[in-house]
């Protein structure tokens, strides 16, 4: 290949996952409903945030947190504090703007964020049930270049899917020291293509068009663990400690890859599948990680959380599809500080002292290494419970205004709002009722 020549938007990415840059132009559809993310074209796409609105708004301090009438589902521990049945859902709306080569451009989506139900069983014991994306791929971009015979040529990248995970979590608890588990079944299907086709045709029969897809699908067990311990200070004051961990896990992947090549004989168009792997059987590796965090607490009032997460990407891996690998670099983390406020839980008369503010900030390294650099990100976050009226069920709401990459290093930068809006409804199901 010779020079690259930006007719279409700029961004920098891998062309086929490999080690040569391509100067690649997005495009984005508002109509069509999909926030296009270029660095999603790596591994298995952007990790979703699967946690409830509320926890979203203190940047997601899950570690340490507990609340008797909201599920914390990233720390399965918390399910033996629960002390009504609580149903969760939550709705995500996001924006996502694009900076590389001097050039921005814009898309969003809205989507489902989350699916909980939380059950007290017994006094120290509960139990959560729920569904939540895991991970979430789409991107679609062009570039054009040219190469000797060929002449010039465009590419195109295009890919989607998503990961998602159905779970059971069940938690007990002996005096303060608490101890959950999730188990459930990770499932999806990946999509990635790329295709080339000429720009200049002026010999028919050496002009031809080629595309290369690649078909993951996705499906197996996967757990995580979860320990929280919680002592009171004082009679105001509780500290809480926390942790999750999970080991490296793996999930069975079918991939289905083509190779497909079209030529122009002039009057007739002839395709040919160069190359076919159908149903190759492998192993999608996920790695080992952990958290851990610690979360000051008076009464409820409000409290102070700090949470540092960290995951050993080294240990990723795919034995059918060594392309999802390309890119991925040893580890990530994320360092996060939230915390919330109440005014007065208890105040019957002034509504706007019952409502719940939160906030928060982080920052971390994302798992992808592209240009031996890694990708940082940061961010802010806000959100607000609403309590309904004579009731502990809430309207919950979060904003996440945050940076991924740079600008330098031929990487891109990417800055993205993410709102969302979650219920949470409260009720004494499968609770036995005291009669006086």
């Amino acid at each position: 290949m010779s020079h690259s020549h930006a007719k279409y938007l700029v961004v920098v990415l891998f062309f086929l996952g490999g080690s040569a840059l391509a100067q690649t132009g997005a495009t984005s559809n508002p109509t069509n409903g999909r926030e296009n993310n270029p660095y999603s074209k790596f591994g298995i796409g952007e990790l979703w945030n699967s946690n409830n609105t509320v926890l979203r708004g203190m940047a997601n301090t899950t570690s340490a947190y507990e609340n008797p009438y909201e599920v914390n589902s990233d720390n399965p521990a918390s399910y033996s504090f629960l002390q009504r049945t609580t149903f969760e859902a939550g709705a995500m709306g996001s924006t996502r703007t694009i900076n590389g080569a001097g050039e921005t451009y814009t898309s969003g989506t809205a989507t489902i964020a989350y699916l909980n139900i939380g059950i007290p069983v017994t006094k120290n014991s509960g139990l959560c049930f729920g569904f939540k994306p895991y991970s979430k791929i789409y991107y679609n971009m062009a570039d054009s270049a040219s190469s000797s015979p060929i002449g010039q040529y465009a590419r195109s990248y295009f890919g989607e899917g998503t990961i998602n995970y159905a779970y059971l979590g069940y938690a007990a608890k002996y005096k303060g020291l608490s101890i959950g588990v999730n188990g459930g079944y990770m499932f999806g299907n990946l999509v990635a293509t790329t295709a080339v086709l000429p720009i200049d045709t002026a010999a028919t029969n050496r002009s031809y068009a080629t595309e290369f897809a690649n078909y993951n699908r996705i499906g197996g067990l996967y757990w995580k663990a979860g320990i929280m311990y919680e002592t009171k200070i004082d009679s105001d004051y509780t500290l809480r400690i926390g942790g999750t961990f999970t080991m490296q896990q793996n999930l069975s992947e079918q991939l289905n890859s083509f190779q497909i090549s079209t030529f122009n004989f002039g009057d007739t168009l002839v395709n040919d599948t160069a190359a076919t792997n159908n149903g190759q059987r492998g192993k999608l590796r996920l790695p080992m990680s952990y958290s851990i965090g610690v979360m000051l607490a008076k009464n409820d009032k409000w409290g102070l959380a700090v949470d540092y997460t960290a995951t050993k990407w080294s240990g990723f891996g795919s034995t059918p599809d060594s392309t999802l690998t390309s890119g991925i670099g040893s580890a990530s983390y994320k360092i996060s500080v939230g915390g919330e406020y109440t005014p007065n839980f208890n105040d019957i008369r002034k509504y706007s002292a019952r409502i719940t503010y939160r906030a928060g900030l982080y920052y971390g390294h994302d798992y992808l290494q592209i240009n031996n650099t890694n990708i940082p990100y940061y961010g802010i976050t806000a959100g607000a419970s609403l309590p309904f009226r004579r009731s502990v069920s809430h309207l919950h709401t979060s904003i996440d205004v945050g940076r991924l990459g740079m600008t330098t290093n031929g990487l891109i930068q990417e800055t993205y709002i993410r709102f969302t809006v979650g219920v949470s409804f409260n009720d004494r199901w499968f609770i036995p009722r005291k009669y006086d």
